[in-house]
Order: C-alpha cells, then structure tokens, then sequence
C-alpha cells in the first residue's frame, strides 16, 4: 500500500508528456545527482452548463422539423378507385372532370404568367414626340416704364428690368395608337393647374408661384422631367452683363430611393421657370441629359458598321454582334464559343479570334455617352418681340415604355395574387384530408365486404399476412418472405452460387460494419 504521507504524484491528462526540469550544474558520473522535479501541467477548464440555455435548446425547433411535417401533410387529391361503385349519383365522375378541368387551368395560368414575366424582361421600348415650348415674359423694362409714365425718358431707375423664362414639354398624342388614354378637359386642366416651377429662381415673386403650384396627379403620366437626368441653361457672354447674371443654371434629377414608386414631387413636373435682371436681349443654349433605362449609348465608326446603327443598349450591342456572327458564319466547328474575326469585328476587337464571353468588355471602348440635346434659344425683353410674342417650338424623339408593360407589372405584382394563391393552398389541403379520409373509409369497406363473404378463410388469410409482417419486421422472415434460408442452394458456394451476387456482398459489407460486429472482430 502507498503511505498517506507520501507525496501525490500530479494527475496528468492522457497526451500530455511530464516535462522535467534538469538542474544548471549536472552531477558527476557516479554521483548522486538532484532529484528532478516535475512540473505539472494545468488542466483544461470545463464550462459549466447553462440550465437556462440548455432548456431552451431543447424547446427550440430543429430545422428538419418543418420538412417532416410537410412530408407527412397528404398531398394525395385523387379518389381511389372503386369508389364510384359504391356511391349513389356521379359524384366521383364530377369530382374526377373538375380535376382535369384544373390541371388544364393550372397550366395555362402559369404558360401566361411565363409569358407575361418574358415580356417584361425584355423592356420593349417605344418612341413618341415631347414637344418643348419656350417662352419668355419682361417686367419693369425701360419700355415699359415710358408707356406707363408718359414724359419719362427710357432708361429711367436702370437695372430694374427683369425677364422670365418658361420651359414646358408634353408628349404630343398620337391618335393611331389605341393603347394611349384619352385626356378629356377635365385632365387637361388638371394638368395645367400642376405646371410647377423646377429650378430655383431668383426673386421672391418666383418663389411664391412655385410653392402655390400643386402637383397632384389623377393618373400616372410620364412627365417633362421624367426623361432626362438634368437641365443646364448655359448663357452668352456679354460686356454690358454682370457675370453673376449670365452663371449657368442646373438642374439634376434626384436619385431615386430603392423602394420609392415615383419621384418626389419638387421633381416632377412639367414645366419650370427661371428670373433674373437684364435690359437687352440674351442668347442660351438648354442642355437635356437624357434619362433612359437601359441607357443608350453612341457607338463608334467601327461598331455601327457592323450594328448598322448608331446609339444602342449594352443588350442590343451583344446581340446585335451575335446576329452578325451567325449570319457570316464565324463561329468554331469545336468551340461554339469561339469566333473567327473577319475584316469588320478586326477594327473593333484588334485580333483574329474572339472569345464570346469577352465581347461584352472589349465593346465598352468602341461606345460613349449619348451628346446632350442641345435647344438654342434667344431671351427677347424689346417692345417690338412682346407687341406679338410667340414661343420656340422643339419636337424631340423620347423613348417611353409600352403602356401594355405597366398593366402586366401590375398583374404580377397584385398583392391579392398572393393572398389567392394561400388561400388556394389552404383548400387543397383541406381537400387533401377529406380524400385522405374517403381513401381510410374505402380500406374499411373493402374490408368488411370481404369479411362478410367469406369469414373463415378471410380471417386465415389475414392471419398469415400479418404473421408475415410481423416476421418482416422483427428480422426474422425467410428470404422472400416464403423461402427457407436453410435450404440446399445457400450451403453451395462457388461463382453461381446466391452469394456470389452483388446483392449477398453489399449485404455482408453491411454487417460487417455493424458496431456489433466491428466490436466482435
């Protein structure tokens, strides 16, 4: 037995080796050296378990559940057959009609939706004429001054004439297309009460006007400032001019929020107006920055050769250039993919062969962004411009979206579609219950018929099958079901023996890997 007094040697842990600690001045050969000490080693610290956090992994839901208890929801809609021949009326071939008539529904309500989300992915653009008028109206002009005053010299209190200039576009409506809605006078009024003011003006007679000015909309419209990203008014330079009057006005579009609709209503308009101080004549040039989705853009000398075309999308550029490939034939017999340049795609690539997923990059050199539309116009403030004023008139080409489009967008984004389709859900689960039942219902009858027909040889033969099932389950069945494993042909072995089979070797490599087993060996 060890003494109580002796010292406890430390308990390492399996893996850790006993590090000793030698001495600084080892002993001579032969003599008794220090004994070495051992330094134990920490043991690693174990976390308490949390009662609290273990309870509630418990109570938590394993992942797995929900897809258990959708696998056992039934799924089965059918009626099992014999059922029409125990029931009165044609309930089960009504029933078994209205199943065909919904599988044909089914699919042509998802055919549609298909198309109509094909549709929409394709952005289809039309093009349709915005009209621009420009205008401009002059007060506290010397001229006018003399004719309100009579005997004032022109001239007199310099530097109070100031000029307004107006700046209103619409699309023109074109009578031949009969998805455009028709405006009655009622609209047209409306739309005229919600001219507003844009930039911001100088004077406080222009502020007024622009925040008494209402924005409200009866029906979604692609206004002025919905087709371009901003508006610069650039003037002419002019010695007799303060530089202050003649800095460039902008206007920028703000960026739209990612969940916003529409854009905010100081943005949306579709005129603006801006006032400043000037006593003679002015020439400006209105820049329009277009606003296009998917943006077009201008292409080179080159690109438009092969396009035969000379603004194009980043989409259209791509397909465009496949047209060409397959219409010249210039793909690889091998590689698909691969495409031989011919004199054109030389100029725009620089090599004899391309590989078709690079085209898309190699193109950006070869496209630039689309020039500004550029409106000249001449800010008249003589008498002899107002006795008649007339506007300057511009038509200009704008790319706008199929009307059809926003009526599909609104099909496939109707909130009641959802909800039609959990409700829907909810039926057919319901339906699948009452069939589950009618099926469990049929099973009992088929049952009791056979019962009352023949009692004794019924009962014995559910007697057998359930022995068998049971034999089944436990392990301990016959091969088959009805053959004796202990027959002739399974003591023989050899190439035709039952054991040289796939079967017989995939079963012992079974159970052999069997704990059991594995602990047994």
């Amino acid at each position: 037995m060890t003494s109580m007094n002796a010292p406890m040697q430390p308990n390492f842990p399996r893996g850790y080796p006993q590090a000793t600690q030698r001495s600084p001045n080892p002993p001579r050969r032969g003599a008794p050296g220090p004994v070495p000490q051992v330094m134990p080693v920490p043991m690693p610290q174990q976390g308490v378990p949390n009662p609290h956090l273990m309870a509630a992994q418990r109570n938590m839901a394993h992942p797995n559940d929900a897809a258990l208890r959708r696998s056992r929801k039934p799924t089965d809609k059918n009626i099992p057959d014999g059922v029409e021949d125990v029931v009165i009326g044609e309930g089960v071939q009504q029933y078994k009609s209205l199943r065909e008539l919904e599988k044909r529904l089914d699919s042509a309500m998802v055919r549609k939706r298909l198309d109509i989300q094909d549709s929409i992915s394709r952005t289809v653009k039309r093009y349709r004429t915005l009209r621009i008028w420009i205008s401009n109206t002059v007060e506290n002009q010397p001229w006018q001054k003399a004719a309100e005053q009579n005997g004032t010299a022109p001239g007199a209190n310099p530097g109070s004439g100031r000029y307004k200039v107006r700046i209103e576009g619409r699309l023109l409506d074109d009578d031949t297309d009969p998805t455009i809605p028709d405006h009655d006078e009622s609209d047209e009024k409306d739309e005229a009460e919600r001219d507003g003011d844009a930039m911001e003006q100088d004077g406080p007679e222009a502020e007024k006007e622009k925040t008494t000015k209402k924005h409200a909309s009866k029906r979604p419209r692609q206004r002025f400032s919905h087709f371009f990203k901003s508006i610069t008014v650039d003037f002419d330079r002019s010695p007799s001019v303060k530089p202050e009057e003649t800095a460039p006005i902008t206007w920028t579009k703000p960026q739209l929020p990612p969940n916003a609709v529409s854009l905010p209503p100081t943005a949306d308009f579709d005129s603006l107006q801006f006032s400043r101080a000037s006593q003679e004549n002015l020439n400006i040039t209105i820049s329009l920055v277009r606003d296009e989705t998917p943006e077009r853009y201008k292409l080179s000398k080159e690109l438009a050769e092969v396009l035969d075309t000379e603004e194009e999308a980043r989409s259209g550029i791509v397909l465009g250039i496949w047209d060409y490939i397959k219409a010249m034939g210039l793909q690889e017999d091998e590689e698909k993919r691969q495409v031989r340049c011919d004199h054109r795609l030389k100029s725009i690539f620089g090599r004899d062969q391309m590989f078709f997923p690079q085209i898309p990059e190699s193109t950006s050199a070869h496209t630039s962004p689309m020039d500004p539309i550029k409106l000249p116009y001449t800010i008249r403030v003589d008498q002899e411009f107002h006795n008649n004023p007339t506007p300057t008139i511009y038509d200009i080409r704008v790319a706008v979206d199929d009307p059809l489009r926003q009526k599909m967008i609104a099909l496939t984004s109707n909130p009641q579609y959802a909800q039609n389709i959990r409700q829907i859900a909810a039926l057919d689960d319901q339906l699948a219950l009452v069939i589950q039942a009618l099926t469990h219902s049929k099973a009992k009858h088929s049952f009791y018929t056979a019962l009352s027909k023949d009692p004794a040889n019924f009962v014995r033969r559910w007697t057998n099958s359930q022995r068998r099932d049971l034999e089944t389950i436990l392990g301990e069945a016959t091969r088959g079901g009805g053959e004796d494993g202990a027959g002739p042909e399974f003591r023989r072995g050899g190439a035709n023996g039952v054991w040289d089979t796939p079967v017989a070797r995939e079963a012992v490599r079974y159970m052999l890997a069997k704990p059991d087993a594995a602990a047994a060996r």
